[in-house]
């Protein structure tokens, strides 16, 4: 027993890193399940146009802005003076608790605004793009609009979770996603034993938002309290103090969607749902390893910015080796087994071989993604400093896989838009991303050295 402890801190495991392997670890076991029940109760066509559904709802970047990043860091600088008491509460410093419900406040409104900009600009452009595809006889436009509204309540709650992941509340909130992440799916499957068919995205974001008010209303009801009833004079400012971080990850955000969401689109509007549905759910699999490995890294990120906030720039490099290192050993490991997999599916004809890419198209993606986790833990230490630096990374990288993507993807399918995602992969993201951190981290620390 004693030895496996040693092995667990060894890998940095602690409750938040365990919730958060435990939500992948649940997501990848139930993937195959839920492939398998939309390759039998779902037609090809209505599967692309679920995979589409979940790509337009990713829009989401545009009017975030970016501000979920933001909340995270500033709050885990705020909260290095903080903690909660017995009853929930935020005490310690009173100037840092002022600041943290001043950007608390600042980020509830326009997560509010920026929710109904959402329902109102992607659900009519959604509608429009979808009906350009020729009628295959889906009811799709119910499930559309209801899957809208309730995309629209869920992102709104967004801030709301990244506000406790930044004051260092990550194991919970991970525990949660994990339950969340099996309610969700039990509600998907259900709907689909139900038939359905596209309704299965409203019931598994519905529940989800249910798990999330929950958690925010109830388990944290002490911690959200002041947030409404004090209006602090003095906080943060968000024009000097935010938006010089905010505005770069927001035109970085925009291209974003352009790196991780676009694929599904091109295909659906050039090839049809069919090879979408394809793209979709191999696309799924793919982001659901990435997310895995990032456990290590995302998980550990208030830690960062705590350990930024106090100078200790020795611990924060340790930490960091050892996390990133962990999370590159942790996809790497993953993508070899999850092509294998998809390999022997073909191999043995299975009838899901035919739900997803081929193995060709299939490993291009997924080598991609591991070289693309570089760039994910560099972000995440920089961003700790309350800095983006990483917006000529985004800006170059997201402009040009988008454009690859759409060149090569419209015109030789799914093959040409993973050589097109592979090839900006490892001509500009890693070589790119990894300068800009390089250079980061000499400038920033050698600063304060010198001072």
């Amino acid at each position: 027993m004693d030895a496996f402890k040693k092995l667990l801190r060894w890998l940095e495991v602690d409750r938040a890193v365990m919730f958060a392997v435990l939500s992948k670890v649940w997501s990848i076991f139930a993937a195959p399940i839920t492939l398998l029940l939309i390759a039998h109760f779902l037609a090809p066509e209505v599967q692309g146009f679920y995979y589409t559904f979940l790509s337009l709802i990713a829009l989401q970047s545009f009017v975030g802005l970016g501000f979920y990043i933001v909340i995270t860091q500033f709050a885990s600088h705020e909260w290095a003076s903080l903690s909660l008491d017995s009853a929930g509460f935020i005490s310690g410093d009173e100037k840092a608790r002022l600041r943290l419900i001043s950007l608390g406040r600042l980020v509830f409104k326009w997560y509010a605004w920026a929710s109904a900009i959402f329902v109102l600009l992607v659900g009519a452009g959604g509608y429009l793009f979808l009906s350009q595809s020729p009628d295959p006889g889906i009811s799709w436009k119910g499930p559309w609009f209801s899957l809208m509204v309730v995309a629209g309540l869920q992102f709104w709650a967004l801030p709301f979770l990244s506000l406790l992941e930044g004051c260092n509340q990550v194991h919970t909130v991970y525990r949660f996603r994990f339950v969340q992440g099996i309610v969700s799916s039990l509600a998907i499957w259900l709907t689909l034993f139900l038939d359905f068919e596209l309704w299965m995205a409203v019931a598994g974001l519905g529940t989800g938002l249910l798990c999330s008010l929950y958690l925010l209303l109830v388990f944290y009801k002490n911690f959200f309290q002041p947030f409404f009833i004090i209006k602090p004079k003095e906080g943060i400012h968000w024009k000097e103090e935010i938006w010089p971080m905010q505005w770069r990850l927001a035109l970085g955000g925009s291209m974003g969607y352009f790196m991780v969401s676009i694929y599904t689109p091109v295909m659906f509007h050039y090839h049809g749902p069919v090879v979408a549905g394809q793209m979709g759910m191999t696309w799924q699999l793919v982001a659901a390893l990435g997310s895995l490995a990032m456990a290590w890294v995302a998980t550990k990120v208030p830690r960062f910015g705590i350990l930024v906030a106090q100078k200790n720039y020795s611990e924060l490099d340790r930490f960091f080796f050892r996390t990133s290192g962990i999370s590159m050993g942790v996809i790497s490991l993953g993508a070899v087994l999850l092509w294998l997999l998809v390999y022997g599916l073909n191999y043995f004809e299975h009838p899901l071989a035919q739900r997803l890419l081929s193995p060709l198209p299939f490993g291009l993606f997924i080598v991609g993604t591991v070289l693309g986790q570089i760039a994910q833990c560099q972000s995440a230490y920089l961003r700790a400093h309350k800095k983006e630096p990483f917006l000529l990374y985004s800006f170059v990288y997201g402009l040009l896989n988008g454009i690859v993507v759409w060149f090569f993807g419209s015109r030789f399918g799914a093959i040409g838009a993973s050589v097109g995602y592979l090839s900006v992969m490892l001509l500009v993201s890693v070589p790119l991303g990894s300068y800009i951190w390089v250079t980061c981290r000499r400038k920033w620390h050698a600063d304060y050295s010198e001072a």
